[in-house]
């Protein structure tokens, strides 16, 4: 079939009619196959494996180091434990140590004449204090105590102060812990007056 293109026919025309093209057929004696859906084809689908992940076997020194760990694992944690206890202890006795350091580095005026001072009246006390125990806890006690608070009445008075308010603290706590005690110790006589009474009715 051939298409005269020429004349006043428009050229566009053509590429807009339907035109059926159909294949040469070959021997009719082949057997036509089933469509294979995509699940059987072997690009869509891997056959199922089954496999399982095997680690590589521990060694003598990996078994031995294991048993160390196991063992040795309640130690380091009572060492990590008691750490955390004593870390802020320790910070504050360092943070003490520096602020000591800096203040006797840079003393304030006459200082050194009052620890003087205060150290010769500790002296004097544990000379005073021949004869008994409680007296060489007493004495230089009281003498260094009594020389400081001249020295310094300002923190004297504060230290006195708040030393005061934890002994009343603790006296009203042994006042009534004593009190609950002996009303606690009460109570069971009364049940058995009480017993005893009924019963005799």
């Amino acid at each position: 079939m051939q298409f005269n293109t020429g004349g006043s026919a428009m050229p566009g025309a053509l590429s807009l009619t339907p035109i059926t093209v159909f294949a040469a057929g070959g021997d009719g004696d082949k057997e036509t196959t089933a469509p294979l859906r995509l699940d059987e084809l072997s690009l869509y689908s891997a056959p199922q494996q089954k496999s399982r992940c095997v680690g590589p076997e521990a060694g003598q020194l990996e078994e031995s180091v294991a048993t160390l760990r196991k063992s040795i694992k309640p130690y380091t944690d009572w060492c990590q434990g008691t750490y955390s206890k004593i870390q802020p202890k320790v910070q504050r006795a360092v943070r003490f140590g520096n602020d000591t350091y800096a203040y006797f580095k840079d003393p304030p005026k006459d200082f050194y004449p009052r620890a003087g001072v205060i150290g010769f009246t500790g002296i004097l006390g544990l000379f005073l204090a021949r004869g008994s125990r409680i007296k060489r806890l007493i004495y230089p006690a009281g003498l260094v105590a009594i020389s400081t608070s001249l020295y310094y009445p300002e923190r004297a008075a504060a230290i006195a102060k708040s030393t005061g308010d934890s002994v009343y603290d603790r006296a009203v706590q042994g006042y009534a812990a004593l009190e609950k005690m002996l009303k606690s110790g009460s109570k069971p006589e009364q049940e058995k007056s009480n017993s005893g009474f009924d019963y005799l009715q």
